[in-house]
């Protein structure tokens, strides 16, 4: 109905879950509260659920807010389904009125839904995002209202969520819900510091760097066609130290072809000395271009490689980020660091070739043309190419005019 490629597909089964675990070699039950079986089926897992457990966890629910229809097992009229074989949807909740009205809320009560599970926010802002969809008035003031009790989710469920924003081609719009309805204060306080600094009002249609980087980085991916999360964390981190100092376009454009050749910085200088288009002048974080020899602009590059390592410390450091934005009084307090070590890591290797003056045996990719399947699996190569494209093609827009 909206032309658009699902990020992937998951099943409902009249089986019993241990009776799905017994058909399937390679799978496992996860999930206390709403349990479902993890499929493993080549290299995706398959999200299967079954009828009689999630008809348990709705049947309290639903059994005021619908009337069953005739003929309509009582568990099935709770759910919108699509039969693959019959090719026929099935919905008693108004599920297709409302993608025809572009509209996204909650089947029962929002304040309800929520407070019973309060990742369905960030899924509504997520939704919301990657369609263009907007809320009904009663989700979009719970998702408002009750945006700190998301504080409650564990770290590796946070992460997951926000790696579904921002790493599936909606990361702009995303962003911009989240900072509309204060959520963007509690996940990434930095980010949301750097909003209200510069006078980013919470329905405010402007753009500035940051959004016009992620923009950039929406237009390379797709809902099947997704980024590691590394690639993102290091772009707020770039991000975080540009704004931070802002810096010569010409010691960013270095740093970029940098990061893409695996630190040759003689071939990276050589290259930027020929750029004969002007840097997006808009952006206060780049400052009146310079006359800079090879050794000064060796110098600030390197510099700047540090400076986005330092800030990528700064985002896994929950002092700092409580810090972030404690001299606004009607912020919420958040320390929040949901960036597990592992990853910290990975993201920071994006920065440590430009700093070490080079890597041995790097060889830098070669063509424009993405292969999606390492960038998911966080190839150096295939991350560290994309991430110097988008840095490139924002502050060297192909087209000022546009």
């Amino acid at each position: 109905m909206l032309n658009r490629i699902p990020k992937d597909f998951d099943i409902i089964t009249s089986a019993e879950l241990k009776e799905v675990v017994r058909v399937f070699s390679q799978c496992e039950i996860v999930g206390k509260r709403f349990p479902i079986c993890h499929v493993h089926f080549e290299n995706t897992i398959v999200e299967v659920s079954s009828f009689s457990t999630s008809g348990r966890r709705f049947s309290r629910d639903f059994k005021y807010e619908f009337e069953r229809p005739i003929g309509c097992d009582e568990k099935d009229f709770i759910r919108l389904m699509f039969d693959p074989y019959a090719k026929i949807i099935y919905d008693y909740i108004g599920g297709i009125e409302d993608i025809r009205k572009a509209k996204v809320q909650t089947v029962i009560p929002a304040s309800t839904s929520f407070q019973e599970d309060c990742a369905r926010i960030l899924r509504a802002i997520r939704i919301a995002a990657r369609l263009g969809f907007r809320f009904s008035r009663e989700t979009a003031h719970f998702v408002k209202h009750l945006s700190p009790s998301i504080l409650k989710l564990d770290r590796g469920r946070l992460l997951m969520e926000m790696n579904y924003m921002l790493a599936y081609g909606s990361a702009e719009a995303s962003l911009r819900l989240l900072w509309k309805f204060g959520l963007l204060e509690v996940l990434l306080p930095i980010q949301a510091a750097y909003l209200v600094k510069h006078g980013f009002r919470r329905r405010d249609k402007r753009s500035n760097l940051l959004l016009s980087l992620f923009s950039n980085l929406d237009k390379l991916l797709a809902p099947d066609r997704p980024c590691h999360s590394s690639l993102w964390i290091a772009i707020l981190a770039f991000h975080k130290a540009l704004s931070d100092q802002p810096r010569d376009p010409l010691v960013v454009a270095v740093f970029s072809l940098a990061v893409y050749n695996g630190g040759d910085m003689l071939e990276a200088v050589k290259i930027a000395r020929r750029i004969n288009k002007s840097h997006d002048e808009s952006f206060c974080e780049l400052l009146e271009p310079r006359d800079l020899d090879f050794e000064a602009l060796k110098h600030e590059v390197m510099d700047f490689a540090e400076s986005s390592k330092g800030a990528l410390s700064k985002m896994t450091d929950e002092y700092f980020v409580s810090q972030a934005m404690a001299g606004y009084s009607r912020a919420p307090f958040s320390d929040l660091v949901f960036i597990p070590l592992a990853l910290y890591l990975k993201a920071s290797k994006i920065f440590e070739c430009v700093r070490g003056g080079g890597e041995r045996r790097f060889a830098s990719k070669q063509g424009s043309k993405i292969d999606y399947e390492s960038l998911a699996y966080g190839s150096p190569q295939e991350v560290r190419h994309t991430f110097a494209r988008i840095v490139f093609d924002t502050v060297y827009p192909l087209d000022l005019t546009e």
